[in-house]
């Protein structure tokens, strides 16, 4: 568990700084790495997790929060401020391992670092069939208490199977 964290966090050494001052340039960029990587990690998840299928958006965002986070990074995020149609909520994270040897300067205040996790998550759904999307509300690295992010699903998509059953 822990090899994971660090290898998401070894990006933040100072031998990969180049890497992330390209980033920069292109916030964009570590949306779509966290993306790729979030619909890569589904699978790995439910072979390893042993979670039987969620019914809702509110049971999965539990499930990410309590179980994904926990197997990929080492954390527990918790839910709050659902929305009252239960379509958006907040996923509250109090540590976060990809930013513990970081700090940004001034010139980098613009910058979500940790853009790659709202990729990830935004990834993930996609893979159960949910479209969302995910910002950033809060991070610490800008001086707020906690790290929360906004997920806000969109549409639910239909599920499509390219074979009948009756066949």
């Amino acid at each position: 568990m822990q090899s994971c964290s660090l290898l998401l966090t070894a990006p933040s050494c100072a031998s990969c700084s180049p890497i992330w001052r390209r980033w920069r340039k292109s916030i964009s960029s570590s949306i779509k790495l966290g993306y790729n990587m979030g619909v890569r990690l589904v699978d790995e998840f439910l072979a390893k997790s042993n979670v039987s299928r969620c019914v809702d958006f509110r049971e999965t965002a539990e499930v990410i929060a309590k179980v994904g986070f926990k197997m990929f990074l080492g954390v527990t995020a918790s839910v709050t401020n659902w929305d009252s149609e239960g379509t958006t909520c907040s996923l509250i994270l109090e540590d976060n391992p990809l930013v513990d040897f970081v700090e940004l300067p001034d010139t980098c205040q613009g910058l979500h670092y940790c853009n790659i996790l709202s990729g990830v998550v935004r990834g993930a759904l996609e893979m159960v069939s949910m479209k969302a999307e995910v910002t950033w509300l809060r991070d610490m690295l800008r001086g707020d208490d906690v790290f929360e992010l906004q997920v806000k699903l969109l549409k639910q998509i239909p599920e499509e199977y390219p074979y009948k059953d009756d066949e």
